[in-house]
């Protein structure tokens, strides 16, 4: 059912269905603890980077898998490399369901993270070999990225619904020690694009990021996909903990992201046809930067304009990259440049999560107002993060209780102004870098 070869596929739409089915799984997997974190907060009082490490470890572990396995579909074949990822995840799926220990859970979170690399890995180059004509083919990339926004956009409600009437089950918290793993990850970066320069067959074609659609195109992707992700995380918290939604009431509130974000993934491929793909990468990001600058002016609580207009561009911006990465790549490079691709949504969700997510945690515990009815531990742990000053305000109740709360909410509503208000800076940024960038590299109307 799914060929490799450049040929039309009488069965290519079926063939795309089960690629959506995939990308859907793989994107829900990645938000559907996002409505659990309250619950994580109140039962085990994590601090703030290890509720982020929470969230964290399973994009990482999928954008860590991405390049290799891309670049191994290649040589040992797509569609097996497909079907492996597809027994993996389910292998992995079980593991974690039946998980009586924090590390059980790790363990099977990572296998989870290497059987999502596998199939999202796989997905770009049998997308390409199937749809050889490039109007199907924008059209095929519009879906599948619709379906990937919207496993991730659904996870919320999705992990709301199975919290309502089941048990979350255990939790995993992962220690790396900070500074050393950074510096090694730099040294090991180093090192590999020195290798790959001179080895005759690479595992990852440096030279690819010469070519400005490229390079821009994953950097785009980088950003909007870091910045929907850790969007979706942070208003999941403030509807729980702040406004008392329940976890499906929480996810439910984010339905119209989602049908936003599968609406303009949807219409891109028509948009570029008609004004280009540059204006529709530039628009999408600008586009997302108003909606992120809305909610620092504005705040969270009914904007639903900008949870559409977040969705509209960013749905965009995915689609239009997506295609941009994939038409630049030569064709015996499709699955070496879909890993990229893919390593720029699953590394930007695991970013964006970390960077946003650390600046909230940052101002949160500076502009965390004194309580003087409360004690010395209670106002210090109320500060570690939102969830604790949750609990502590449960507890405390009364007057001290209400105190907390109110302090709670509104260094946690300072927290996420600067935060979106960064991340709407740096999505402005790359929109001017897309519109100028794309037209200098050559870019012409209904192509690039």
């Amino acid at each position: 059912m799914l060929t490799e070869t450049q040929q039309t596929t009488p069965h290519r739409w079926a063939a795309l269905g089960v690629l959506c089915a995939a990308l859907l799984m793989v994107g829900t997997d990645l938000t559907v603890l996002h409505v659990a974190v309250p619950t994580i907060s109140r039962e085990l009082l994590p601090s703030g980077s290890e509720l982020l490490w929470i969230v964290d470890s399973y994009a990482l572990t999928v954008a860590a898998g991405l390049i290799t396995c891309g670049t191994l579909g290649d040589r040992f074949g797509r569609k097996r490399m497909l079907m492996a990822g597809f027994v993996v995840f389910g292998l992995a799926s079980a593991g974690a369901a039946l998980s009586v220990t924090p590390g059980q859970l790790i363990a099977a979170r990572a296998a989870l993270g290497v059987g999502g690399a596998m199939m999202m890995a796989s997905t770009p180059a049998i997308i390409r070999a199937v749809f050889p004509d490039d109007r199907e083919r924008s059209v095929a990339i519009g879906l599948w990225t619709a379906a990937n926004s919207v496993g991730v956009s659904v996870g919320p409600l999705l992990g709301g619904l199975l919290i309502e009437h089941f048990w979350w089950g255990s939790v995993f918290l992962v220690k790396p020690v900070v500074w050393a793993t950074a510096l090694l990850g730099v040294a090991l970066l180093v090192g590999f694009v020195v290798r790959q320069r001179r080895i005759p067959h690479p595992l990852l074609d440096v030279t690819q990021f010469a070519d400005r659609r490229f390079s821009l195109s994953a950097l785009c992707i980088l950003g909007c996909y870091g910045t929907y992700t850790a969007l979706l995380f942070l208003l999941t918290q403030r509807f729980q903990l702040l406004e008392g939604c329940s976890p499906l009431g929480a996810g439910l509130a984010l339905v119209p992201l989602a049908l936003a974000n599968a609406g303009g993934a949807a219409v891109a491929p028509r948009f570029a046809a008609r004004w280009g793909r540059r204006h529709g990468l530039a628009g999408g990001l600008l586009l997302c930067a108003l909606a992120l600058a809305t909610f620092t002016l504005f705040g969270a609580t009914g904007n639903y304009v900008a949870l559409v207009t977040a969705g509209l561009g960013s749905g965009t911006v995915m689609t239009l990259g997506s295609d941009a990465i994939l038409g630049a790549a030569k064709p015996e490079r499709a699955g070496e440049a879909g890993a990229v691709q893919e390593t720029s949504f699953s590394l930007g969700a695991g970013l964006g999560l970390a960077v946003l997510g650390t600046v909230l945690a940052l101002v949160y515990r500076s502009d965390f107002a004194p309580v003087p009815s409360a004690s010395a531990q209670q106002w210090d742990t109320a500060r570690s993060s939102l969830g604790a000053a949750t609990e502590e305000a449960a507890q405390a109740g009364g007057r001290v209780g209400d105190a907390l709360r109110v302090a709670a909410g509104h260094a946690f509503d300072t927290g996420f102004a600067v935060a979106t208000g960064s991340a709407a800076a740096v999505l402005a940024l790359l929109g001017v870098l897309a519109w100028r960038g794309l037209r200098e590299s050559g870019c012409r109307r209904g192509h690039d």
